[in-house]
């Protein structure tokens, strides 16, 4: 066969009587309730929770050395008992409003270098300039300078929490803005706006994947910095976080308390991420078609 000639397909008739009545047919098929179960997002990571659980509990039974690894039944009797003697839930609340007032700052601050960065050019000369000498710096490594400057306080845990804010949130949130098209710009620039309002009207909305996806990560980088430095010098202004009761624990051999909070700390993470980023993300960017 020459292949210059495509082949002929023969040609033929199916009667109409001989064909599937497309109105008797069902518009939408139920799928089995298995399926549907599996389906919620919810059971799936409570699966693989428990999993996770029976795997820790073979684990330290195999080992057999609660002061090395106590068993997740040890670990969840000592997480009952310090919730319901609210030691957790006070070393949580301290950690959690530390963190929320360096979390904050950092936001601040990114958005004051990235306005300045999309509006002038030493402001982008600014932004790669300090994100290249600060981003690689660890946030726990300017905890011995900052002791020095605030002394032991709050300031102090501020100060580096805002370093492992503002830099990556910086970051993201100026990749966002680069890559609006210009077609929405010129828009803004014929509507007459400029400066502030021409960035939170244009370019933060169509930038927002990105400037969540940089608070996604600051806020990671400040909850682990946050408890990194509570480990390093304890309490801040005689008052000690969950860093700071894990530290404590282990000074005095309480592993399953040790445990325990670290426990507290997934589950405020877990919780954060849940009710937190992704609910700003179903109610902005996936309700915009933005992001699936």
């Amino acid at each position: 066969m020459n292949a210059l000639v495509p082949p002929v397909r023969p040609e033929y008739e199916r009667p109409l009587d001989t064909l599937p009545d497309a109105r008797s047919a069902p518009a939408e098929r139920a799928l089995p309730w298995a399926q549907r179960l599996w389906q919620q997002t919810a059971l799936r990571k409570g699966v693989i929770l428990v999993v996770l659980a029976l795997l820790w509990e073979a684990a330290a039974r195999w080992q057999n050395n609660d002061l090395l690894l106590p068993t997740f039944t040890q670990t969840a009797q000592a997480f009952a008992n310090d919730l319901a003697s609210g030691e957790l839930l006070t070393k949580a609340r301290i950690s959690i409003g530390v963190l929320l007032q360096g979390y904050l700052l950092g936001i601040a601050a990114a958005f004051v270098l990235t306005t300045l960065a999309v509006s002038t050019q030493l402001g982008r000369d600014l932004l790669s300039t300090l994100t290249a000498m600060f981003n690689p710096l660890p946030a726990i490594a300017l905890l011995p300078l900052a002791l020095l400057w605030f002394g032991l306080g709050r300031g102090s845990l501020v100060f580096v929490l805002v370093h492992s804010v503002l830099w990556p949130l910086a970051l993201n949130t100026y990749a966002g803005f680069q890559g609006v098209p210009e077609t929405l710009r010129m828009a803004g620039r014929n509507y007459g706006l400029r400066g502030l309002r021409y960035v939170l009207l244009i370019l933060v909305p169509s930038a927002l994947p990105s400037i969540l996806s940089g608070l996604k990560i600051g806020w990671a980088f400040a909850w682990r910095t946050l408890i990194a430095a509570e480990l390093v010098f304890g309490a801040s202004s005689g008052e000690g976080g969950l860093g700071w009761y894990i530290f404590q624990n282990r000074n005095e051999l309480y592993t399953d308390r040790v445990f325990a909070g670290l426990a507290m700390v997934i589950l405020i993470g877990l919780t954060v991420e849940s009710l937190v980023f992704n609910t700003l993300e179903r109610l902005t960017v996936r309700r915009w078609g933005v992001q699936r």
